[in-house]
């Protein structure tokens, strides 16, 4: 009798909670990247930073920039690995055209805001942000701040 192990992939999801802080998110958009065999591996086992990531348009074609995607050590010695190099974005022509006539706008920038696996496939969701402010900063945990206040009150009563 054969034993069937049934390997169950993690779904798990890497957020970049700095771009909720330092961005308004006007709107989000889904999209694949074009990755190699180590990097897949690597996001499975979570070796992943897109806190810094941003994405560009470049010939008509969408990449994402400054993602940290490390190596595994147990991965083969004979490829040289670029953990920071640029990935292609897969976006249709009505969606490329859309984001560069959008990010012409001034203060207007594609920040990624997570990575995440949809059945098999990995995806990259990013928004068109705009920066906040110092004031706007303040303000937003303010108001943070009085949501748990107003429900530590509505617990008490």
């Amino acid at each position: 009798m054969l034993n069937k192990k049934k390997y169950h992939v993690k779904s798990f999801k890497i957020v970049n909670k700095k771009a909720y802080y330092n961005y308004f998110i006007e709107e989000k958009f889904q999209s694949g990247l074009v990755l190699e065999g180590w990097e897949v591996k690597s996001i499975r086992s979570g070796k992943v930073n897109i806190t810094e990531s941003y994405i560009i348009s470049y010939l008509n074609e969408m990449y994402l920039c400054n993602s940290l995607i490390q190596p595994l050590k147990v991965s083969s010695t004979h490829i040289l690995y670029n953990p920071i190099r640029k990935r292609k974005l897969l976006l249709n022509k009505n969606e490329i055209n859309f984001l560069s006539n959008k990010k012409k706008y001034v203060g207007y920038t594609l920040v990624s805001l997570s990575l995440f696996w949809k059945n098999s496939w990995c995806k990259l969701e990013f928004g068109l942000a705009k920066g906040k402010s110092i004031q706007d900063k303040r303000i937003d945990a303010k108001t943070k701040e009085w949501k748990k206040e107003r429900l530590n009150i509505i617990k008490k009563k």
